[in-house]
């Protein structure tokens, strides 16, 4: 297999400026401004099919559309894409969900994937109806996926744990294929449930030297599960013909911000029980200076917006640079997205990845014979 790529269907707005929110704070008004409906939703998953990413990442929370309804509509819009469905394990029952991911597969040809988010944020869980505490999540998602995880295995299930308790449950129907669980997390219970039983652990976009730190940390737990697993990233991108260019552009989306909306959303972040969102703040520290934290990676974005909060800036070339240094320390699967994701998917698909299939390291996955990523020598 080649490096895997994947887009991001905006279902809180999508904008020329930067679409705010998220991680308990509210979409700001720059999402109205390209509202998501499943017309345009569907141009945007159809862009990124022609343009050869596997999959699209749909998020959750109060601040978007649900994602399971969405993308069910938009899947009918599409022919290969996959939706990397992202959905809080504590909303709905681990029998219903599996059983939701199998009528999933079905329908849209086995098209799922699923990402998993626990919540870190305890605020907008209770607005839901869950009231347990962060480290209480993790453990019930661990229970979760344990049960879902022996569904799909055809197997019945008899669970009385400390959250969640299941009798006598079984799937009439087995999803073909079993969907891949995408997880993320920066706690230390957050690692011990992604050893276990998650396929891709996916870390939001820091700098490489701390990226390889939560590779090794990770595979040291897996392998004590006896498990591998792989590594993605998620990140925004900005990539233009020239440096310039590119660079350009993030001081106009940057110059959008306005002061009173920093502000509300760094306050609103600063409460989140989340390390990851945690760990996002401290590489800007609400500053509009010194945002390029590492070579063509750009921490503007998370002034504004909640979860993923970097973008990689710079020429194709520069891009596609560190692309591969990401995936020389073991990341293998880009989470990627730009304002607006209709222009940002073309202008990364026909700069960026034709330059990393002359170098060997991607291929369309609508052509047969992908090379094996393992198998390419990267350069550092």
């Amino acid at each position: 297999m080649s490096l895997t790529f994947h887009w991001f269907l905006p279902t809180n707005g999508d904008s020329r400026h930067v679409v705010g929110g998220g991680h308990g704070t509210p979409a700001t008004a720059s999402g109205r401004d390209r509202p998501p409906t499943v017309a345009y939703l569907s141009q945007i998953a159809r862009a990124a099919e022609d343009l050869g990413f596997v999959g699209a990442l749909t998020p959750t929370g109060a601040w978007c559309e649900d994602a399971w309804l969405t993308t069910a509509m938009v899947s009918q819009h599409t022919e290969r894409l996959k939706f990397l469905v992202a959905f809080r394990p504590g909303f709905v029952s681990p029998t219903l969900a599996a059983q939701m991911a199998s009528t999933f597969q079905r329908q849209t040809g086995g098209r799922l994937l699923l990402n998993v988010v626990t919540g870190g944020e305890s605020h907008e869980q209770r607005a839901y109806g869950d009231f347990l505490d962060k480290d209480d999540r993790y453990r019930r998602t661990g229970e979760f996926l344990e049960i879902v995880r022996q569904l799909w295995d055809g197997k019945t299930v008899e669970l009385a744990g400390e959250h969640l308790r299941v009798e006598d449950a079984k799937l009439a129907r087995l999803p073909e294929p079993v969907p891949e669980v995408y997880f993320g997390g920066s706690s230390p219970i957050a690692g011990e449930i992604a050893a276990k039983y998650v396929d891709v652990y996916l870390t939001w976009g820091e700098p490489p030297a701390q990226v390889a730190e939560k590779i090794a940390w990770i595979r040291g737990l897996a392998a004590k599960e006896g498990r591998t697993l792989r590594f993605g990233i998620r990140l925004h991108v900005i990539t233009r013909d020239t440096s310039a260019e590119a660079w350009a552009e993030a001081n106009r989306l940057l110059e959008g911000f306005d002061s009173e909306t920093v502000k509300s959303v760094q306050a609103g972040l600063a409460r989140s029980e989340s390390e990851g969102q945690q760990r996002m703040l401290a590489l800007h520290g609400g500053s509009r200076d010194g945002l390029e934290i590492h070579p063509n990676l750009w921490a503007g974005i998370g002034l504004v917006r909640g979860g993923a909060g970097t973008a990689l800036v710079g020429s194709h070339e520069e891009v596609a640079e560190r692309i591969k240094e990401y995936a020389a320390l073991g990341i293998e699967e880009f989470v990627l997205s730009g304002y607006p994701h209709l222009e940002e998917a073309y202008w990364f698909g026909e700069g960026v990845l034709p330059r990393l299939a002359a170098e060997g390291v991607w291929r369309h996955p609508a052509s047969k014979g992908a090379v094996s990523s393992a198998q390419v020598p990267f350069a550092g």
